[in-house]
């Protein structure tokens, strides 16, 4: 019986109720049986691109296997730190269990609302940093089942009312549910249908394929990789977003962290001429000069970049993401010169994207009258909160990674040290409010999951950077000279 499921025997039409708020899978575990049972091909010779030799004083995250979800860990000097086992003990409350297979956690274990909304969900892009921290402790089983249950729920038709979605299309959600009627367990996906304007899932492919990858690091084992279901999902995910006509879209040719950002470049745009006809166009986007935004001029730092978040025909989004710069620098798109102003730029701005609970989400907030274009008066995202400015300490493991691939621990160090001061005696909120961040989110949920996870995956990867070879890809030689051919970044 799964702990964690929604038990509906008390009344059956429950089921039927929920099948218009998403959709009910009866998944054949005979072959995802086959492959856990499948004898692991393990290469024993791991490629640790990060290794990197300690004082015989240092201790590292432990490695070994585990036994069980609830067999006590080693104390090492990682666990001095309260926080740490606390974080442990409410991670591995929050899984959430399939026909007896651990395959997943659940966004938040608030007991204080009494709506759970779609909290009590495994979602794909939540389940990231527990997966990590998870892998980084040696506990394998939760993460290979995760991958091939949401594999799975992949393959099945998926409509928003009348509309079918790409066969691409990874569930943003699923949960899991007791049939009374069958006396079994069933799953159910969300694709968007349960979502507050109907939006279909973006970045859950994307998060599925980078979690896969980090499975076969860390373990070695490209067996799951490899499976034919493993290669299709993948190509479904890739053919639904580098479809004929994505390229060409203007507002599309980047994603968040689209042009590098610096005084200088400012110093460019601002002198742009605009109206350029002709395919020797310097302002290939007929940026109007006029509109920068005042705050962008006290905020650029003598030293220091960042990519920006938005472009369009005529107009540049200028707030900086937090997401979207970590992930450049981890993916290596950043040059390693741009990937150290990127951290010169948060070091400058300590108060401004960091301040008093690590990290922004997005700076500066949008206010008034852009806010009610841009949000369309959303009262969840008002200025400093949620999407909108708000702080949320899951980005705390991406800081970290960041930090370290770029030389720059004591960074990571700092901010873990400001979370570690709060977010235990807050009850591991989803996100805080404020300018500095000093106040818990309006709508925040408490022991938020990937609060937890982001935190605990920060600290095994500062205590053992050779974890970020998991998430971390090497650049690629042959395109950096297109790379820098191609960069809006000026020297």
């Amino acid at each position: 019986m799964c702990p964690l499921g929604l038990d509906v025997s008390q009344n059956g039409n429950h089921v039927k109720t929920l099948e218009s708020a998403g959709t009910i899978f009866e998944i054949d575990d005979s072959e995802i049986l086959r492959n856990l049972e499948r004898p692991r091909a393990i290469n024993i010779e791991r490629n640790r691109t990060f290794d990197q030799e300690r004082p015989s004083n240092e201790c590292l995250s432990p490695h070994g296997r585990r036994s069980g979800f609830n067999t006590p860990r080693s104390h090492t000097c990682f666990e001095t730190h309260a926080m740490v086992a606390e974080a442990w003990e409410n991670l591995r409350r929050s899984i959430v269990y399939y026909r007896t297979q651990p395959v997943g956690t659940i966004a938040a274990i608030d007991h204080s609302v009494e709506e759970e909304l779609n909290y009590d969900q495994v979602f794909v892009r939540d389940f990231v940093p527990s997966a990590l921290a998870f892998l980084m402790n040696g506990e394998e089983e939760i993460v290979k089942n995760f991958l091939l249950k949401t594999l799975h729920l992949q393959s099945w038709e998926k409509r928003i009312d009348q509309f079918m979605l790409g066969e691409g299309v990874m569930p943003a959600s699923f949960k899991v549910i007791h049939n009374p009627e069958r006396n079994r367990e069933i799953l159910i996906a969300d694709f968007g249908e349960s979502a507050i304007g109907r939006v279909a899932p973006v970045d859950s492919g994307f998060w599925w394929i980078i979690l896969l990858r980090a499975y076969t690091k860390h373990t070695g084992d490209t067996s799951l990789a490899e499976m034919p279901d493993c290669q299709r999902g993948m190509r479904l995910i890739l053919s639904l977003c580098l479809s004929e006509g994505f390229d060409t879209f203007p507002t599309l040719l980047c994603a968040d962290g689209c042009c590098m950002i610096d005084r200088r470049m400012l110093n460019d745009i601002y002198r742009y001429k605009t109206e350029e006809y002709s395919h020797t166009a310097v302002n290939k986007f007929n940026v109007m000069p006029d509109s920068l935004p005042d705050w962008v001029f006290d905020f650029m730092p003598t030293r220091g970049g960042y990519f920006i978040g938005n472009i369009s025909p005529a107009r540049m989004d200028f707030r900086w993401f937090c997401l979207g710069n970590c992930v450049a620098i981890l993916s290596s798109l950043a040059t390693p010169e741009q990937s150290a102003a990127i951290m010169d730029l948060i070091e400058a701005r300590w108060e401004e994207l960091v301040g008093e609970m690590p990290l922004k989400i997005c700076y500066p907030a949008l206010e008034s009258h852009e806010w009610r274009i841009v949000t369309g008066c959303d009262p969840k995202n008002t200025r400093w909160s949620y999407h909108n400015g708000g702080s949320w300490p899951v980005l705390l493991w991406l800081l970290t990674a960041a930090c370290i691939k770029t030389g720059r621990p004591q960074i990571a160090r700092r901010a873990i040290e400001l979370a570690e001061s709060r977010l235990s005696k807050d009850h591991w909120p989803e996100y805080y409010d404020g300018k500095l961040g000093r106040y818990i989110g309006k709508q925040a949920r408490k022991f938020q999951t990937w609060s937890i996870a982001g935190y605990l995956v920060a600290k095994m990867m500062l205590e053992d950077p050779s974890h970020l070879g998991m998430i971390s890809l090497e650049e690629d030689k042959q395109m950096k000279p297109l790379m820098k051919r191609s960069t809006s970044w000026t020297c």
